[in-house]
């Protein structure tokens, strides 16, 4: 039919969109909290006011009663009747009510003129109406059964049939109990309104930080990296939280960087060794004339391919290092013949460019962690060092135990700390060269026609990061001085202690320790 429409459902679910929102529920959650947190405060507070009125008015009566009772003991009803009337002129407020009556239920004494009949136990408290001076109220009564006098007790009679009636005109008391409740409720409503208030504020702010969370976060999801949260100054929980969140985002950036850089990297470095294996093949498909020439084509080409595949696997090597895998090779050894035989041969190389290698190293270094590892670390080093180094330069490598503490070289739990250092002649880096050295792919400006893919001191930083150590970069003036720091077990100077006596110091080259057996090393990476 022309004309008719379904309604769209749309504001249906807007609102139980509204209901699932965590702000909305966290703030009326809160609301209804403090609102009946309030109740039960001041109800407690009127229960205990009118319990506590209550209270007094029934131990005042019942003072009263036990008074007029020795009184009606000693003197009898006479004594009695004086004593009630004698309270009735002192009664300022006009609240008392007062009646003694016979055995046979006649008027004797007191302010009212007839028993109430609801008044039929002793044991019990009643609230009656009460019209006095042609104001109606309530009354608290309480019936008492007068006990036998001297002479009755004489004769065997305890309970001489008199009754007594006391009362209080709680007139008052209703007055101040509807105007304490009348107060309440204002109250109240006065913290509901703080509470609904005090919601509606913590449902903005709780809004307004997941709203900003999800600003950056939508923002840095569509490509925005550079969006931060904003921080209010304040040093508050939520200025805690932004700063982790923007030192996670930063992380972030970091490491994607890192990602595109490598790749960009590799892609620049790996295109050149693949780009000339191509051309050498395609060069001698063309263009050999013998097996010879063809021969030494394919030599030359799996030469660069066996450059990119090392490449491959010290990027490989390096994230199985990062990664924690190795640390099951952990063990205690002497660090001091894997230090030699590095040296040893490296110092083949160093006399092939006229370098002098100079060792400072003690008898013995015991240590505890993969020697593999640390042998490749410190061929990395070495590597780095004769590399850059001119002719008649010298290649210095040095080992020790650190003082913590003049005479001490071990904590308080046992644990030490090894320093070693790589120090050159060369050309060295600048400050900026040498805060990204340790980078993957990082070339200085100094080494770009050097050989190498710029991974060695990365290598070497993932090592000493595996052992929980520090590596640092400083000017040698002229060179550089590559330092690491790595933490040694309190078993490993125990060991050192029990295992290696004290003995002289090894300086300069030393040709002991030939390296004729075999190693996990390899080859350096450049």
């Amino acid at each position: 039919m022309v004309g008719d429409f379904t309604p769209s459902p749309a504001p249906r679910r807007s609102r139980w969109r509204a209901w699932r929102s965590a702000s909305l529920r966290f703030s009326l959650a809160y609301g209804m909290l403090f609102a009946l947190s309030s109740v039960l405060f001041m109800s407690f507070m009127w229960w205990g006011t009118i319990g506590f009125l209550d209270r007094q008015v029934e131990t005042a009566i019942n003072a009263d009663a036990r008074a007029l009772a020795e009184r009606w003991v000693m003197g009898g009803l006479p004594t009695l009747a004086l004593t009630i009337e004698d309270r009735l002129e002192q009664n300022l407020d006009d609240d008392a009510i007062y009646l003694v009556v016979d055995p046979q239920g006649n008027y004797l004494t007191g302010n009212v003129s007839a028993w109430p009949g609801r008044v039929q136990y002793t044991d019990r408290w009643y609230t009656l109406p009460d019209t006095r001076a042609g104001l109606r109220g309530m009354a608290e009564l309480h019936g008492y059964r007068l006990p036998g006098t001297a002479q009755t007790h004489t004769a065997g009679q305890l309970d001489s049939g008199y009754r007594l009636l006391v009362g209080r005109d709680v007139r008052s008391r209703g007055v101040l109990r509807h105007l304490l409740t009348d107060s309440l409720l204002w109250a109240w409503l006065m913290v509901s309104l703080l509470a609904v208030s005090g919601a509606v504020l913590v449902h903005g702010i709780f809004r307004r930080m997941v709203k900003t969370v999800a600003r950056t976060t939508s923002a840095i999801a569509h490509g925005d990296l550079s969006r931060r949260m904003p921080l209010v100054g304040n040093g508050d929980e939520m200025d805690q939280v932004a700063e982790a969140i923007n030192e996670m985002l930063d992380r972030i950036v970091r490491l994607m960087d890192g990602v595109r850089q490598v790749s960009n990297s590799i892609a620049h470095d790996l295109r050149t060794p693949i780009a000339r294996a191509r051309t050498q093949l395609e060069d001698a498909a063309l263009h050999a004339t013998s097996a010879e020439e063809l021969r030494g084509a394919i030599d030359r080409a799996v030469g660069n391919l066996d450059n990119v595949t090392a490449v491959f696997e010290a990027l490989l090597r390096i994230a199985q290092i990062e990664a924690g895998a190795r640390r099951s090779a952990f063990m205690t050894f002497d660090l001091v013949p894997v230090l030699l035989d590095v040296a040893d041969l490296y110092e083949a190389v160093a006399d092939e460019r006229d370098i002098a290698l100079a060792l400072d190293l003690p008898a013995h270094l015991s240590f505890y962690g993969d020697r593999s590892l640390v042998q490749q670390a410190v061929a990395n080093m070495l590597d780095n060092a004769i590399k850059f180094s001119p002719p008649g330069g010298t290649v210095y490598l040095r080992a020790q135990i650190r003082e913590l503490s003049p005479g001490r070289t071990s904590g308080p739990t046992g644990e030490g700390m090894l320093d070693l250092s790589v120090s050159d002649e060369g050309i060295g880096m600048s400050e900026a060269d040498m805060a990204r050295a340790t980078e993957r792919f990082f070339r200085a400006e100094k080494a770009r026609h050097t050989p190498g893919a710029g991974l060695g001191l990365a290598m070497v930083r993932a090592i000493v990061q595996l052992h929980g150590g520090r590596m640092h970069l400083s000017a040698h003036n002229p060179g550089l001085t590559v330092s690491i720091s790595l933490p040694v077990a309190a078993c490993a100077l125990s060991a050192g202690e029990e295992d290696f006596p004290p003995d002289q110091h090894i300086s300069g080259m030393t040709q002991t320790s030939p390296f004729s057996h075999q190693h996990d090393m390899n080859s350096s990476v450049e």
